[in-house]
């Protein structure tokens, strides 16, 4: 492997989804200031909204995360069309 080809700033980082609170340790170069505990080490921390544990496609659950409750004015809207 080639040396010196990954910026200074490439470490172990722990992304964790906010929608389930799974976590995995990858590296990468996100900028971070929050931390947390990960098998017996600190990490710095990346939030993700959505990963494969919790997404549909790779779930198979047809489970639809919705943070801004758009789906909900949009059915409501929908439902009131219809009448």
């Amino acid at each position: 492997m080639k040396k010196d080809i990954h910026p200074e700033n490439y470490r172990p980082v722990v992304f964790k989804d906010m929608s389930n609170g799974d976590m995995f340790l990858s590296r990468s170069t996100c900028k971070t200031t929050e931390t947390v505990e990960f098998e017996g080490e600190t990490y710095p921390v990346v939030k993700l909204e959505i990963s494969s544990t919790s997404h549909p496609f790779y779930t198979g659950k047809s489970k639809l995360v919705d943070t801004a409750g758009r789906v909900d004015k949009f059915m409501s809207r929908y439902a009131k069309s219809r009448k």
